[in-house]
């Protein structure tokens, strides 16, 4: 049963217990350095080569690294973008910035030069720590970012601070900054369906302490554990579960250096070879994984898996149950927040419901007047925050008051997603509240079809959007990755509709298919849907002027 035994215990009994003054690093990291040996980080690579830390080495490292900032006058309350793949020096990173009261804002690698520049332009960030590869996109964009003072690089590149010689000789005695729970922590860009990405403000207490509830009753974690989450570092579920969430726990992390391709293979081998006792993977990794023969592996070591990002289908889950033992636990939440709702260990997991809400919170389905929708009844997601604010949930949106206020209705802070909450409490998704298809009168939520595709042989991985229709204003699109094996052809189409059609009410059959190759994709696996509605969009309204032309 792990960490929560019982469930309406736990949710009752579970208070957070938030100090005014605390510094995540010193006061909640550093004190599982108490034990000289306890291991915090493991991260291995393509070639074989390993790299272990105990919490003590990360705490002088990380001492040594804030002793660099103070020496090139980066100060409490300044910020510093981050870009490092799974290197130590990326823990290191956040580590050294939380110990000194420096905001640090992590990104991913796949950010271009253009990005590099809003990001420094927006925030007004004096330091980047970054690789060599990101390091030239930086000078690319470098005299248009004047606040950028610092620049700290992994590897060796003229005119950047080299991060090893300047952390090597560094004093490694630093006393932490004198933060509170309120201090900002982290800044983390995070994008809507629409504008540019908005920076999401967490604070030492928000992710610090609030991630409590996601390393103990989701990811399940003790001080025994090493736990892999296969998130990249740019994403705010690194945060989750590649940080606070188990170093809250005082587990190990484990972490896979590759620059290559996501590899099914070469993934569910290292889970093989290495004592992993807990995985924390997107919905598209375990699609990928149930595609592999998993007979071939042990998952000795394998104890508890979770997935996030999007909610998982059914035949997924059961496909991996079965090969490895291990049911897997969705959970949900946002840049914004820690995790909201989960299929916690000890709760009945319904399949496709995303389980029921974390302790202290209370999420409810509300309606356009901030009222609570009976059970049963569509509504947005929503955390109550008054009268009191959970402890998890972001400060505010930065330098813009009026988006952070428009997240909010009456008591409620409102997720942008849509869901239903049943009798007994589980939470259902249906989707963004911008990806729902409206078709003949009918709302469908995307994941509900695709749910029901990939439970046809033939179908790998499929993303559905609304594609405009003269009769029916809009009409259930499938775009279709096929499994090894099969061809497309006009028969599979008819094949595949049926089959949704005996799967799921008729009416969400997939009007259209189309098979390619690949998905868009965000950095952190999610399916990016709006691309996808915005091509069919341009390509139909294209077809339509063309039809008049020719009329």
């Amino acid at each position: 049963m792990g960490n929560m035994k019982n469930y309406e215990q736990t949710y009752a009994d579970f208070k957070f217990e938030v100090p005014a003054d605390f510094n995540w690093a010193r006061d909640t990291f550093d004190k599982w350095g108490e034990d000289r040996g306890k291991l915090a980080l493991w991260v291995v690579d393509d070639f074989g080569n390993e790299e272990k830390f105990t919490f003590a080495e990360m705490t002088r490292l990380s001492k040594k690294l804030a002793n660099v900032f103070s020496a090139n006058n980066i100060k409490e309350g300044d910020k510093v973008i981050v870009i490092l793949g799974r290197l130590p020096a990326w823990w290191i990173s956040i580590l050294a910035c939380l110990r000194s009261g420096v905001i640090v804002s992590p990104g991913t690698g796949q950010l271009t030069p253009k990005d590099i520049q809003y990001r420094f332009e927006s925030s007004g960030a004096v330091a980047m720590i970054c690789d060599e590869g990101n390091a030239a996109k930086v000078d690319a964009v470098a005299d248009k970012c004047p606040t950028l003072t610092t620049k700290i690089v992994v590897g060796s590149r003229e005119g950047w601070l080299s991060f090893d010689e300047e952390v090597e000789k560094a004093a490694d005695d630093f006393e932490a900054a004198a933060t509170t729970c309120d201090t900002q922590s982290i800044l983390y860009f995070t994008s809507g369906t629409t504008g540019m990405p908005k920076m999401t403000v967490h604070t030492h207490a928000t992710y610090g302490i609030g991630h409590t509830i996601t390393g103990k009753f989701w990811l399940d974690l003790t001080p025994d554990d090493i736990h892999w989450n296969l998130s990249d570092t740019g994403w705010a579920k690194a945060a989750w579960s590649s940080y606070f969430g188990p170093w809250n726990c005082g587990a190990a992390v484990f972490a896979h250096n590759s620059p290559g391709k996501f590899d099914g293979k070469q993934v569910l081998g290292m889970i093989d070879k290495y004592p992993i006792t807990t995985l924390c993977g997107p919905p598209t990794a375990y699609r990928v994984f149930v595609q592999e023969d998993l007979t071939k592996y042990t998952f000795k070591a394998l104890r508890h898996c979770v997935a996030a990002g999007e909610p998982l289908n059914p035949e997924v889950i059961n496909v991996w149950k079965e090969a490895t033992g291990n049911t897997i636990y969705d959970g949900y939440g946002q840049t914004e927040t820690v995790l909201l709702v989960a299929n916690f260990p000890c709760n009945e997991v319904r399949p496709g419901s995303m389980g029921k809400m974390s302790p202290t919170f209370y999420i409810g389905i509300i309606d356009d007047e901030g009222n609570e929708a009976p059970a049963g009844q569509e509504g947005d997601i929503a955390v109550r925050v008054k009268p009191v604010r959970p402890v998890g949930l972001f400060k505010e949106y930065y330098n813009e008051p009026e988006r952070t206020a428009a997240t909010y209705r009456g008591d409620w802070y409102v997720t942008g997603d849509r869901g239903i909450k049943d009798e007994d409490d589980y939470i259902w998704f249906v989707g963004r509240a911008d990806d729902v298809i409206l078709t003949s009168g009918y709302r469908i939520g995307p994941f509900e079809v695709e749910s029901a595709l990939i439970e046809h042989p033939a179908v790998a991985e499929s993303a559905v959007v609304a594609s405009p229709d003269e009769v029916r204003g809009e009409i259930v699109k499938a775009f279709v990755i096929l499994a090894p094996g099969y061809q497309g052809s006009p028969e599979l189409v008819k094949e595949i509709q049926d089959f949704v059609k005996k799967v799921t009410a008729p009416y969400k059959y997939p009007r259209e298919i189309e098979f390619v190759e690949s998905l868009p994709k965000t950095i952190s696996g999610k399916i990016r849907r709006i691309e996808l509605r915005d091509a069919e969009k341009q390509k139909k309204m294209l077809k339509m002027t063309e039809e008049g032309t020719a009329s």
